[in-house]
């Protein structure tokens, strides 16, 4: 084949693709302020909707709030505004509606025979950019048992199949080809995926274990979404995780070994990132992923300095840490992006009143004070004891090290005399090799982190 065919056929296949690319889809926003809520966390919220959709693929086109006393049972909205929304889906093309509240599925039917095109809510859009991003196969495993408990009650009004290779918000699921509208059979799909989970979740809780029992301190990054969890992590360890400036790039847990100034170590967990109303089947279906939170000794919650509400973030963050139960963990708060935020707002986050640190997880800037107030909290678990160790036990010298501070280290003619600082759970580990010549007593050291 000439140079001149291989040019006509590179251009006819490229010219193919581009035939082929599916159009965003022309997505309007609707906000409604119900009884106190202010009109500026409307606004927040709805914001931060237009990242949804955009990130879900769809693109935000246009918006309107509308205020209400009370959810209207049968349209969510008023009869003369839900008329003024089906005016606007027609006047420009809209394809979808997206509500930043949840709607229940026959007031989606509603909207949708009235608007004339495909309504999705809150919800809707989240669990579906979830099932972009999901990876692993417990991920996956974990998006489709929440979707099939979202598309159950609402296959009435969805017709007779749904199927991955529709191009729609709410309409992808990893690992599904076609969900028939037949409840017996997604009923039995939901009770396989649980048992799935289920034993998925043991093998992680073995893990767990396994990690407990090496006394290396497990630390999660929590924090809303974007926040810079990743970026962190990978500043601190040099993990490679991706990071993109878009919501919800981490879903599935990643666990890299951290070693601090002077030897001792600890494993950072990062994990999934919140926004304000998570969706509770989310919650429920991520279950083993966020008991890495629950177990973890130490939370570091991720905090974005720069955004417009961080305060509202990090109420959201804690009101999903209660929902599983890890409000009771200790946490430090790291406000993050000091070198996008404005200095005032820095100063009020770091000086809230509770242990807190900036940094810019990009430059690096402030990490070096996180590692100091990291290695406070580790000497705040700690006891202090006084060990000799013959030179034939080579394991136990490496176990000290690996699992405590070596403060001082003097070599003498039964072994070396060692000063530790040791996790107390760890101390009897290593009670053999304390005597009353090394001064073995074990001292608790309380320093504050």
């Amino acid at each position: 084949m000439t140079y001149q065919h291989l040019g006509r056929e590179r251009r006819r296949l490229t010219a193919t693709v581009e035939d082929l690319e599916v159009p965003r889809q022309r997505a309007f926003l609707v906000g409604v302020r119900l009884g106190r809520n202010s009109f500026l966390e409307v606004e927040q919220s709805l914001e931060e909707l237009a990242l949804l959709t955009d990130t879900a693929g769809s693109e935000p086109v246009d918006r309107e709030v509308f205020n209400r006393s009370a959810p209207d049972p049968g349209l969510f909205i008023g009869k003369g505004q839900a008329a003024s929304v089906a005016d606007i889906t027609k006047a420009e093309d809209i394809d979808v509606v997206v509500f930043d509240n949840a709607l229940t599925p026959a007031q989606q039917r509603n909207l949708q025979a009235l608007f004339e095109c495909d309504v999705v809510d809150r919800e809707a859009v989240i669990l579906d950019i979830f099932a972009q991003h999901a990876t692993s196969r417990e991920g996956a495993l974990q998006v489709e048992l929440a979707l099939l408990r979202y598309r159950l009650p609402r296959l009435r009004g969805t017709g007779e199949e749904l199927s991955q290779q529709a191009g729609g918000i709410g309409t992808r699921g990893p690992g599904e080809t076609r969900l028939e509208s037949d409840r017996r059979r997604i009923r039995q799909r939901i009770t396989s995926l649980e048992k799935d989970l289920s034993a998925l979740r043991r093998q992680n809780r073995t893990r767990r274990h396994s990690r407990v029992q090496a006394a290396i301190p497990i630390i999660a990054l929590v924090g809303y979404t974007n926040a810079g969890k990743s970026t962190l992590l990978n500043q601190l360890t040099g993990a490679g995780v991706l990071t993109e400036d878009r919501l919800f790039t981490t879903l599935d847990p990643t666990i890299r070994r951290l070693r601090l100034p002077g030897g001792r170590e600890m494993l950072l967990a990062d994990t999934v990132g919140f926004v304000r109303r998570l969706p509770h089947r989310l919650v429920e279906a991520f279950q083993s992923t966020l008991e890495e939170v629950r177990d973890a000794d130490l939370i570091l919650h991720v905090v974005n300095a720069a955004d417009s509400d961080p305060e509202g973030q990090i109420t959201a963050v804690r009101e999903v840490l209660a929902e599983i139960g890890a409000d009771s963990v200790p946490t430090i708060i790291v406000v993050n992006k000091i070198d996008e935020a404005s200095p005032t707002a820095v100063r009020r986050l770091v000086g809230a009143g509770e242990t807190a640190v900036g940094v810019s997880a990009l430059t690096g800037e402030g990490t070096e004070q996180l590692m100091e107030t990291l290695i406070r909290w580790l000497n705040s678990r700690s006891s202090t004891i006084s060990v000799r160790v013959p030179y034939d036990r080579g394991d136990a010298l490496a176990a000290l090290h690996r699992t405590g501070e070596v403060l001082s280290s003097n070599g003498g003619p039964d072994g070396m005399d060692l000063v530790v600082r040791l996790p107390p759970d760890q101390v009897i580990r290593f009670s053999a090799f304390m005597s009353e010549e090394t001064g073995g007593q074990a001292s608790d050291t309380t320093t504050p982190p």
